[in-house]
């Protein structure tokens, strides 16, 4: 078994699904406090595959995590579970701080706990995998090298600044304790199952809803795009070959400002789904009043990943947002079961022209 936290979330999820589709892949102990991010129903082609042991929990929560390595003695554990949105961190950092750095530190010293109990033969086979952000790195300049693996931290948002805490966190549970870590920071991440206050599914919904498509700023930030499918298979390969206490980031090789995102995303949806009056999605669009510490740019130089265990994305950003707009288009189902009235009161009170 392996252990899996945060798998019901956007990323948690799709490697869980991505893991379980192969028939002889080892089960997985799938632990997620359900918060709004949280969504059983992404999981429900599991509900009859017994490798899928599925959990409500949180990782803050010591006697629960202990217990749960005692019962079912895992090989690894990867570790997704984080609050990850930077809007949500400015207005509200405490729960970011209370999960991504004191949820992370319980997590690590009830697994040296458990790791110190093992033979030394699963000691050797264990791993613990740390899935971090390049927004740890900070922003970049339009003419500014990729992220590296070396470049050092400068986190501008309270989720930044929790997340580069957990990353320092693993770090120096490698070199004090030994504990058999890797770490992996990945850019922006798109595709199925994504919560729709995230940029890429909320264009694609407020679009078809015929609502107000909003653009911070200017919309000239960058992001890497990297495809969740390619994300998740990166991890596996770092699980599989990754070096002890090594960090690998992951990026797509994808960079786009966000304005020209969202004109590709109305492109799509011109074609495939053409509005009744006939003209573009894309005079829905609207620029609202920039978010505080806005990050101008991140890239992510992912070659230490392809040099040494051999990964790089198999999808463009063109074929990755084509098969994410038409994901959403084909399951409205999903999509009705996250838009609750919260989420909805949520993003009338954050996105404001």
């Amino acid at each position: 078994m392996i252990v899996v936290t945060g798998g019901a979330g956007f990323i948690g999820s799709n490697f869980v699904l991505d893991w379980l589709a192969n028939p002889k892949a080892e089960g997985i102990i799938n632990l997620d406090k359900l918060t709004y991010a949280g969504n059983l129903s992404t999981l429900a082609p599991l509900a009859k595959d017994p490798r899928h042991i599925f959990i409500k929990g949180d990782i803050g929560d010591s006697t629960l995590v202990t217990n749960l390595l005692q019962q079912h003695r895992p090989r690894a554990i990867i570790n997704f579970a984080a609050e990850s949105h930077v809007d949500r961190s400015i207005h509200g950092p405490a729960d970011f701080i209370q999960t991504n750095i004191l949820g992370s530190f319980n997590l690590l010293e009830c697994t040296r706990t458990y790791w110190n109990s093992l033979p030394t033969e699963e000691q050797q086979q264990f791993r613990f995998l740390h899935v971090s952000t390049d927004e740890v790195y900070g922003s970049l300049g339009a003419s500014d090298a990729a992220f590296k693996e070396t470049t050092a931290y400068e986190p501008n948002s309270p989720y930044s600044a929790s997340k580069a805490a957990s990353d320092h966190l693993v770090r120096a549970w490698f070199h004090t304790y030994g504990l058999p870590v890797l770490t992996t920071n990945c850019s922006n991440n798109y595709g199925p199952y994504h919560f729709p206050e995230k940029l890429i599914p909320l264009v694609i919904l407020n679009a078809l809803n015929g609502q107000p498509l909003p653009i911070y700023g200017d919309g000239m930030q960058v992001r890497d795009w990297l495809y969740v499918g390619d994300h998740c298979a990166a991890i596996r390969r770092v699980l599989e070959k990754g070096t002890l206490g090594e960090t690998y980031n992951v990026g797509g090789w994808n960079e786009k400002a966000n304005l020209e995102v969202v004109k590709t995303i109305c492109a799509i949806l011109d074609e495939l789904r053409p509005r009744p009056n006939g003209g573009s999605y894309a005079e829905q669009i609207r620029f609202v009043t920039d978010r505080p510490g806005h990050d101008r740019r991140y890239a992510i130089d992912a070659s230490k990943l392809e040099r040494e265990l051999g990964w790089k994305p198999a999808e463009t950003f063109a074929t990755g947002i084509r098969k994410t707009v038409e994901w959403y288009l084909v399951n409205p189902e999903w999509v009705a079961g996250v838009q609750s009235g919260s989420y909805r009161d949520w993003i009338n009170q954050h996105y404001v022209a």
